[in-house]
Order: C-alpha cells, then sequence, then structure tokens
C-alpha cells in the first residue's frame, strides 16, 4: 500500500489523562519514560513464562496462564465527508467475513501456545512473540498509576504508523496490527476502484492507541490488559455498489481484554484443565 506522508500529514498527539511523572510506583522506582518501557517489557516476558494446561477443542497443549479476547469496530464511515447509509448497510457484513475473533495470548501474540508464539514478518523471518521487542524509540507516551493494593497500571501510547507491520514498527511491536490489508481489500465484492489499485488508493494511519496494563509488582506478573489500537483509513477513487469515483474513509478499533473471561474461551474451544 502507498503510504504518502507529504500529502497525508497528520499529528501524533498524546491521548492520556495523564503525563509521565517521576517517582515511586508501588515500590518501584521509574525516572524516565525508558525506565517505564523496560518494566513493561520485563513483566511481559515474565509473564509469558507462565502457563497452564488447557485444551483446544478437546486436545491437550500447554498455554499461556494470561489469555485475553478480541474485538473490532468500525466508526465514522464516511463518503464525500458525509454517512451514508448505502455503506453503513454494507460494513457489518464486510467486517464479520473478515474477523471471526479468537483467543489471544498478549498482544501481540499469534498463538495460545508458546511453542508456536512466533510471527513470520515481510523478509520471511520469524518474530518471536513469547518476548516483547518494544523499545523506548517507540513510545510517545506514557503514565503509571499506584493502586495501592501491590499493583500498579502502566499506560503506553506507541508512536503513530502509516501501514502498520506487525512486528516491525512502533504499533507492530504493541499491538496486533492488521499488516498489509491489500489482499483483504481485493476480497471485497462490492468494492473496486475507477482508477489505480488497492495499493495506490489507500492510506493507513495508526494512531492514538493505547495499552493499559496492571502489574502485581510483587512476582512482576501482568494481571488485567487493555490493548486499544485505532486505525484510520482514506481512501480514493472508491466504487461502492452504486457509488463511483469517491472518496472515502473509516476508523478501526481493535481491543484486546485479559484475562478473557471462561464463557468467551469456552465458547471459542479454549478450557484450562
Amino acid at each position: 500500500v502507498a503510504q504518502d506522508e507529504s500529502s497525508k500529514a497528520f499529528e501524533d498527539v498524546s491521548v492520556l489523562d495523564n503525563e509521565f511523572k517521576a517517582g515511586t510506583y508501588g515500590g518501584v522506582n521509574f525516572s524516565s519514560q525508558e525506565d517505564v518501557v523496560n518494566y513493561y517489557v520485563e513483566c511481559y516476558n515474565n509473564t509469558k513464562t507462565m502457563t497452564v494446561d488447557g485444551a483446544y477443542e478437546g486436545s491437550p497443549i500447554t498455554m499461556y496462564k494470561l489469555l485475553g479476547d478480541e474485538s473490532i469496530d468500525v466508526n465514522n464511515l464516511l463518503v464525500e465527508g458525509q454517512s451514508n447509509d448505502t455503506i453503513n448497510k454494507l460494513v457489518p457484513g464486510i467486517v464479520g467475513g473478515l474477523f471471526t475473533g479468537g483467543v489471544k495470548s498478549l498482544s501481540p501474540g499469534n498463538s495460545l501456545e508458546p511453542k508456536n508464539d512466533f510471527q513470520t514478518i515481510s523478509d520471511g523471518s520469524k518474530v518471536d512473540r513469547t518476548v516483547s521487542h518494544l523499545t523506548n524509540d517507540d513510545i510517545l507516551a506514557c503514565n503509571v498509576t499506584d493502586n495501592g493494593d501491590g499493583t500498579i497500571t502502566l499506560q503506553l501510547q506507541p508512536k503513530a504508523q502509516l501501514l502498520s507491520m506487525p512486528g516491525e514498527d512502533s504499533q507492530g511491536r504493541f499491538f496486533n496490527s492488521l499488516g498489509d490489508i491489500s489482499s483483504v481489500v481485493n476480497s471485497i465484492s462490492v468494492l473496486s476502484f475507477s482508477q489505480g489499485t488497492v495499493d495506490d488508493n489507500f492510506v493507513v494511519n495508526y494512531a492514538g492507541g493505547t495499552g493499559t496494563i496492571k502489574i502485581n509488582v510483587a512476582n512482576k506478573e501482568i494481571v488485567e490488559a487493555d490493548y486499544v489500537m485505532k486505525v484510520h483509513i482514506d481512501v480514493q477513487h472508491a466504487n461502492v455498489a452504486i457509488l463511483k469515483d469517491k472518496s472515502a474513509s473509516l476508523d478501526v478499533v481493535y481491543k484486546n481484554h485479559f484475562p478473557a473471561d471462561t464463557a468467551y474461551m469456552t465458547e471459542k474451544g479454549v478450557t484450562v484443565r
């Protein structure tokens, strides 16, 4: 997908309620943003060493102790800057066809099982998903809260990225980013382009997403987490149903919550033994 940063300029700003303030939280000293990122990575890596005996569709597996759910919403779908009933009726079917939802390991995660938790990236190499590859340079803003009960909560906002690729950039090292959506868009039968291709006509901007992570300080275990990834998509020269050669835009919000509840896990065929 061709991303023209000069013509699609955007301002990457913090959406967090509070700025980072150096100090001691839950007995842990944080003097800089880098300290927060490093502590998150340490606790992420530690949490992903924790496993339980489970089953997937009846077959025994060794799986992560902390597993989560996922959901996706499409909002603010506009054609030529206006809401359009024809398009709005098409969206649930398009999204439903592309997304089934499953059980996830800590973001970015690719499998319930540590042995299968890796990501093949664009150059063909594999990225180990049992550890975090997040760096301080990936993070735009953060803060820390002492919950007063032996836990602290970190909030992290990764820097914006045009067309994020899993494991390869600030968004892809923090979220389950969508990667190259060209093939997905090409599979939408009601969508075509009056000129050019998907690659020419799509701009995909990841910005404003956050992670909220609660950590048990005593054993550096992540006990609860919410990842909210936000993606804004601009489309040019689109033909959708009866509409020809239109510009359109939409917002995608992808969420992971940890831990997933038992009912969700059971529905997806995952049980703890």
